[in-house]
């Protein structure tokens, strides 16, 4: 394995985090302009000053000021007041107007769209939104989990860089986040935008409101939730969490049931069924793993519907032609080898964006248009604020990737998985257009530690512990089971998209030069950015929450009745 090198200033371009702490989110606040007036009251109250409150002393200053060829001072001010005023309201009508902007984030969801060509979905909605905007086909989130993954996208930073990479951590100590480094809804916020995370539109259930991010003492993330408010407030920066892709999970009695539902999943429209589905070759060919699969086509249907509620709404509020819509998953998909993991099924992930039509577009837009171009979700975030007409925080690690000022286009994405639920993995990956290079750090099963979440949710996972105890699982999926760490896994994404053949003991000279070049850029960027990931949390961290997830998700019997001593060899 590569030997780390010591920190360098440049190599991925990744700037360092200034060390200074960040301003305090009380003493953050809007910038405007106003007219400059006189204190307490107003033009009124410099007459009643010049005039000693109407008395006799007042007059007779008025008098002398008078006789000295003076202004009296409610003129004065007058005079000073409305050039100001006047150049005030000059400055306003002379400003650019800026596009508001709308985040819809997908939960959980590789290309399995239409319009990526994916089959047993209708999502006629987002496929619209491509034919109307640009598709990109390498995008990758920084984690394959929500909150860790929305830490990163939400700040334009790796979540390893800003110590937010465990699963739901800093949710109640005094955390924050290092000196320079803001949510993107406060940059905006200071830079004249409204911001919103909306949750219905009338009587529709369009959101979940979700935040679920790794720090929670930077003051309030947003400034409304009301849908309403948009057409008075612009521009706006509003975001919509869809409900899908998920599990019904949080009424927190997932123990109990003997299979949990996805969310919505009795209206999902019945594109998939068991019978027209084809599971990655990862899995076993079962009945379970085809039934499963064909939920998961259906749920993405799901969200395409809603996602066409939100479409709908904008158009008719007479909104779409000054809105920059930008569609986007939070991280790759909600099955067994996907979410949780840095493979490709667990990072990449769909990114679509229409320009405003009352807005003159950027080159690199072009109606119905492809971009192939590596991209991290952290850069959505550096080019939401370039399309905002600001310029990228110095230390913000995301790049611009539209506009005359974009940065030069990847080479490489990087991505992070530390502790999720109680289930402590610490993998890094890299990707550029045609390789990807993970490595995983943990000793101790792989894919099979236990994840309690995993075990009663994704029902593929105990039917394959099943199979391989019963001697009837073979070719990738027995891999997979078997699968141990530390260790190093190179894939040819141009001929092996599912990742199943592992190069990293191959011969060949091609694939050594790979795995060489990737290693040596994974090692560079781990040194580069801090990551934090080396250093575990303390154990009495990782404790509660096995309590939390048995409490929730209830124990396998292999793994031990209890949340204490549940083992995972």
């Amino acid at each position: 394995m590569g030997k780390m090198p010591m920190p360098r200033s440049c190599g991925t371009g990744v700037p360092p985090v200034a060390a200074e702490r960040s301003p305090k989110p009380e003493a953050a606040s809007l910038r405007f302009s106003a007219p400059v007036v006189p204190p307490s009251g107003g033009m009124g109250s410099s007459r009643k000053m010049a005039e000693g409150c109407g008395g006799e002393h007042g007059r007779a200053v008025s008098s002398i000021a008078r006789a000295r060829g003076h202004l009296p001072i409610h003129r004065l001010w007058r005079l000073i007041a409305l050039p100001i005023l006047l150049a005030a309201q000059a400055s306003a009508a002379d400003a650019p107007r800026r596009p508001n902007i709308l985040w819809l984030i997908g939960e959980n969801i590789c290309l399995d769209l239409g319009c990526y060509g994916a089959k047993g979905v209708a999502t006629p909605n987002l496929d619209r939104l491509a034919a109307e905007g640009v598709r990109y086909t390498r995008v990758f989130s920084t984690n394959p989990a929500c909150a860790p993954s929305r830490s990163a996208f939400f700040t334009g930073m790796y979540q390893t860089t800003t110590d937010t990479h465990n699963m739901r951590s800093h949710r109640e100590d005094d955390f924050r986040l290092p000196a320079g480094v803001r949510p993107i809804t406060h940059w905006l916020r200071d830079a004249g935008y409204f911001t919103a995370n909306i949750k219905t539109i009338g009587d529709l259930p369009v959101g979940t409101g979700k935040l679920d991010l790794n720090f929670a003492n930077e003051g309030p993330i947003y400034m409304s939730d009301d849908w309403s408010t948009l057409k008075l407030r612009r521009p706006f920066f509003a975001v919509v969490n869809s409900h899908e892709v998920e599990y019904d999970i949080y009424d927190r009695k997932s123990a109990k049931k003997d299979r949990v539902e996805w969310v919505g999943e009795r209206e999902h429209p019945r594109v998939a069924t068991p019978e027209n589905v084809t599971p990655p070759p990862y899995y076993p060919d079962h009945p379970v793993v085809r039934e499963e699969w064909a939920r998961y086509l259906n749920s993405v249907s799901g969200m395409d519907r809603r996602i066409g509620w939100v479409l709908e709404r904008l158009r008719e509020d007479g909104l779409e032609d000054d809105t920059a819509v930008i569609f986007f998953a939070d991280n790759g998909r909600l099955e067994p080898r996907g979410i949780h993991w840095c493979y490709d099924s667990g990072l990449h992930v769909p990114l679509i964006i229409r320009w405003p039509k009352n807005f003159p577009r950027p080159a690199q837009i072009m109606p119905g248009g492809v971009c192939d171009q590596v991209i991290s979700l952290i850069d959505v975030t550096a080019t939401t604020l370039a399309i905002a007409g600001e310029s990228r925080p110095p230390t913000m690690q995301g790049r611009t990737f539209l506009g005359e000022g974009a940065d030069p286009p990847r080479q490489y994405a990087f991505s992070a998985r530390d502790r999720i639920d109680e289930t402590v993995q610490r993998v890094r990956s890299v990707r550029d257009a045609r390789w990807h290079y993970i490595r995983n750090f943990t000793p101790g099963p792989t894919f099979a530690s236990l994840n309690r979440y995993k075990e009663k949710c994704f029902i593929i996972v105990p039917l394959m512990r099943e199979l391989m105890a019963q001697g009837k699982l073979t070719g990738p999926a027995a891999e997979l089971m078997a699968m141990r760490g530390p260790s190093e896994e190179l894939y040819d994404t141009a001929i092996d998209p599912h990742e199943v053949r592992n190069l990293a003991d191959s011969s060949i000279p091609g694939h050594r030069e790979a795995l060489l070049r990737m290693r040596a850029a994974l090692d560079a960027w781990i040194a580069e950015t801090g990551d934090r990931g080396q250093w575990p949390e303390p154990r009495d961290v990782v404790a509660p929450f096995e309590k939390e997830m048995h409490d929730w998700f209830g124990t396998p019997p292999w793994a031990g009745q209890g949340p204490v001593g549940g083992r995972t060899e």
